[in-house]
């Protein structure tokens, strides 16, 4: 099938991507000409693994093309997928949805009859409602389709969800539409993959509702971690313990120093706006918005504490800053909180990250910026390790004890066993042990 995907950031490239390996012909659309050129270099602007790959083999076979030019791109699509940026609006946390309606306008006098134009972007219930109004209102005449199919990627591990995922969910108001997507993601029904198919708006709040749940649990064992620690248990064996529980889950259990990125922070308080929109208000996920808050700035004071409150003149290496492995994305990320407590405590913050250190410099000031983990450590009174990238997972200790002044490693992602790291003659502070 034709496709054609308005946005070439994380969303519609991985998308587009993938979907040019199943046998689509896909045409990435985007307005940034640096990115768009960019991509014509096989240069890719966001870091994913194994995305340059897919990209590159994709566009040498002809299935993937990218375009700045939208009108250009329509004729013949059979159909047309929004993955613009869905940011909280400043000054009220509201999905900005500016993005979205803009493509709807410009493509609004130019598509095909029977295309079906489908909501990628995580939107909040109603919005296919208004991009199918803004279409109609330009084209009364035309027969087409608006669809919602949320994307559920999990940055680090994109290509893999897209190929293997879940769940596919369409959200559908006529059978055309039903039937274009069923074609497109029908590579992926012979694997067993479960394609969901419901209303439009129940589809919409799908995507804020799982993002929310995952959210919820990691603040629930964030605030678990929090008592084991006041009560002498390890949340390592709580988590397991509850985990194993087959209506729980063990996924989204590991304690750290609080969710980041593009998708929680904003979902979960896009969700809310919704609720207080339509008087039903959301008790459970305010409490986890306002517990995530709170958790990213208690793990710096978590240092300082570890430091024996004497933080002043004090230097910290920082291990990690992204707010996750496996990407080079520093939205919301924990590291940023950490970081501005520890400097409002008289800290100087040393840092490593082996992919986000470019992305930090925008967000972060007066952090010394290191080419490794040891380089970081190299004078520094504790070791802290932000985030959890395999670099940080065999640290070699004799080598960071030299570097460091004092033996102090506080694990905020709970990647050693204290017995190892004790035996190195080091002072070891995790989350909830």
């Amino acid at each position: 099938m034709r496709i054609v995907m308005i946005g070439s950031g994380y969303v519609g490239l991985v998308s587009g991507a993938c979907l040019a390996d199943f046998g689509h012909h896909v045409c990435c659309v985007d307005k940034d000409a640096s990115k768009i050129e960019a991509l014509h270099q096989g240069r890719i602007p966001i870091f994913e693994p194994g995305l340059d790959e897919l990209v590159a083999k994709n566009v040498a076979a002809g299935q993937l093309q990218f375009s700045l030019d939208l009108i250009e791109a329509l004729p013949n699509a059979d159909a047309v997928f929004i993955a613009v940026g869905t940011p909280s609006r400043r000054g009220d946390g509201h999905a900005d949805l500016s993005y979205v309606y803009a493509a709807a306008r410009e493509m609004a006098p130019h598509l095909d009859a029977g295309t079906v134009v489908v909501t990628k972007s995580t939107v909040p219930v109603g919005t296919g409602d208004e991009v199918e109004r803004i279409i109609r209102e330009a084209a009364p005449d035309l027969s087409f389709s608006v669809a919602s199919n949320p994307e559920f990627l999990r940055e680090g591990a994109a290509i893999e969800d897209f190929k293997r995922p879940d769940r596919v969910v369409i959200g559908v108001n006529d059978d055309h539409a039903a039937d274009v997507l069923r074609e497109i993601y029908r590579p992926l029904l012979g694997n067993e993959t479960r394609l969901l198919a419901m209303s439009r708006r129940a589809a919409e709040l799908t995507k804020y509702a799982a993002n929310a749940f995952l959210a919820t649990k990691i603040s629930f064992i964030n605030e678990i971690a929090d008592l084991c620690e006041r009560v002498g248990a390890d949340v390592q064996n709580v988590a397991k313990g509850i985990g194993l529980d087959s209506r729980i889950g063990a996924r989204f259990l590991q304690p750290g120093p609080g969710y980041g990125g593009s998708c929680f922070p904003k979902d979960t308080l896009a969700l809310l706006k919704t609720a207080q929109d339509y008087e039903a208000p959301l008790r459970i996920v305010e409490a986890v918005v306002a517990s995530n808050d709170g958790r990213k700035r208690s793990m710096g004071r978590k240092v300082i504490h570890a430091l024996n409150g004497q933080s002043q003149g004090k230097t910290v290496a920082l291990l990690g800053l992204t707010f996750k492995a496996n990407t080079d994305d520093m939205r919301d990320s924990p590291a940023l909180a950490i970081v501005r407590t520890l400097q409002d405590g008289g800290v100087a913050v040393r840092a490593y990250d082996p992919e986000g250190m470019e992305q930090a410099a925008n967000v972060l000031d007066d952090v010394t910026y290191c080419g490794d983990a040891y380089e970081a450590m190299e004078g520094a009174d504790a070791a802290v390790i932000v985030t959890e990238w395999d670099a940080f997972r065999a640290l070699d200790f004799q080598r960071a004890g030299t570097a460091l002044n004092d033996k102090l490693l506080v694990d905020l992602r709970n990647l050693y066993d204290r017995a190892d790291v004790e035996r190195h003659g080091f002072r070891y502070v995790a989350v909830g042990r």
